[in-house]
């Protein structure tokens, strides 16, 4: 019985101690998994609170730094720098973080108000801007220009209007450089007059002008001249001086303009016809119907898309409306007034300098007879067709742009 007693004691001692160890074990567990998760919790804000490292900007003696060659692989494209940027953390958010590390590292360069794609070059070594001015192949460069025209005046020509064109020409002073745009791919022919050596030829077969003006008269190629002359071929200058035309361009506040047109030949708008009874007139009336609002075309704020006179700022704008696929440019004439403000006063015609319209349809025979039409017959269906287009052009996008303000767009006549 004594010894059954002294059993019992022993096996409640184990037992005690084996839950005193459970319980121990358990306690231990707990608090290693707070501690952990406190730890977690605390390292989270603490990173947090702290902005990211920048590798730039730690500086460490070259002899703590292992040398490392940028050498590329040419089968590959891939260098050890790259290589080594896909294991970089900073890195992985390639776009802003780059930008980021750039702009906060003085060794390096980033312009953001620099040109697109010069970002990475100082300012003074940029040059946005260009002309068509002709340097020589030696000597020294500042001295390559004894003078600098001010002025730009280009003609899409075919060479059966030579003689028109060198009539033309000879209206135009040393203060304009010429530049002539070949639909026909004769060039050297033009060698027989001594002013085209000291022209600009751009020769491309069946192309208009308004195809050329896009391709080759960006507004920062052609920043150098204050007007820019983007003429047909057909026009007959008798009674006309550029020189003079510029005069009046500033007397009158013109940014966009045209010379009158002789009354009896070539008339399509009453707004292009000559007076002659004052220097310049900006408005006009028309046919019962035509004009919504005295202040927008064709009863002002209007000129044709023949002979227009561009300044450097509205050319600017010019420009951007011209779209790659409509090379006819019909509907532009209508869409000149969004350039300038307000349109009816700095849109107008050039009354005592004038011009006649020859209406001479060279570009016309220049298109493609199908279905027994003539080429002059496709070229003027393409033409009205580009002009509904590019008028569905403009009003869907002033459409989705007032949409985009909230704004009320049921009349779009005042835009």
């Amino acid at each position: 019985m004594l010894r059954s007693c002294e059993n019992q004691k022993i096996l409640n001692k184990m037992g005690t101690a084996a839950r005193s160890s459970i319980n121990r074990k358990t306690n231990e567990s707990m608090r290693l998994i707070v501690t952990t998760f406190v730890g977690v919790v605390f390292g989270f804000f603490i990173g947090v609170s702290f902005p990211t490292l920048s590798l730039t900007k730690l500086t460490l003696p070259s002899s703590l730094l292992p040398t490392v060659e940028y050498v590329e692989d040419q089968r590959s494209g891939l260098s050890t720098q790259r290589f080594l940027n896909v294991f970089n953390p900073l890195n992985r958010n390639n776009g802003s973080s780059t930008r980021a590390q750039v702009l906060n590292d003085t060794s390096k360069i980033w312009v953001p108000t620099n040109p697109r794609g010069a970002e990475r070059l100082p300012p003074k070594i940029v040059r946005a801007e260009s002309d068509f001015y002709l340097r020589r192949l030696w000597g020294n460069p500042n001295e390559d220009l004894t003078s600098q025209p001010k002025y730009l005046v280009t003609f899409t020509v075919g060479y059966d209007q030579k003689n028109n064109i060198n009539a033309a020409i000879k209206k135009f002073s040393d203060n304009f450089t010429i530049v002539l745009f070949h639909y026909d791919g004769r060039t050297t022919e033009w060698n027989e007059f001594e002013w085209s050596k000291r022209a600009i030829h751009v020769s491309v077969r069946k192309q208009t002008k308004w195809w050329y003006a896009k391709r080759f008269l960006h507004p920062d190629i052609v920043a150098s001249y204050d007007y820019i002359f983007i003429w047909d071929e057909d026009l007959g200058v008798e009674h006309f001086n550029a020189e003079e035309y510029i005069k009046l361009v500033r007397k009158h506040g013109l940014e966009i303009s045209q010379p009158g047109l002789e009354p009896n030949k070539g008339l399509t708008w009453q707004m292009t016809k000559r007076r002659g009874d004052r220097e310049v007139h900006k408005e006009t009336e028309e046919k019962p119907g035509w004009c919504s609002n005295p202040h927008l075309p064709p009863c002002a704020a209007f000129v044709e898309i023949m002979a227009p006179v561009f300044s450097r700022d509205a050319w600017r704008c010019v420009w951007h409306m011209i779209h790659n696929d409509l090379v006819h440019g019909w509907g532009l004439d209508f869409a000149l007034r969004k350039c300038v403000e307000p349109a009816h006063e700095k849109i107008g015609v050039v009354d005592s300098q004038w011009i006649v319209h020859q209406t001479v349809p060279s570009l016309g025979n220049q298109g493609e007879s199908k279905d027994g039409k003539a080429p002059w017959q496709g070229v003027r269906e393409r033409c009205k067709k580009e002009w509904t287009m590019f008028q569905g052009r403009m009003a869907n996008a002033e459409k989705a742009y007032f949409q985009a303000l909230g704004a009320d767009t049921t009349d779009s006549s005042a835009h």
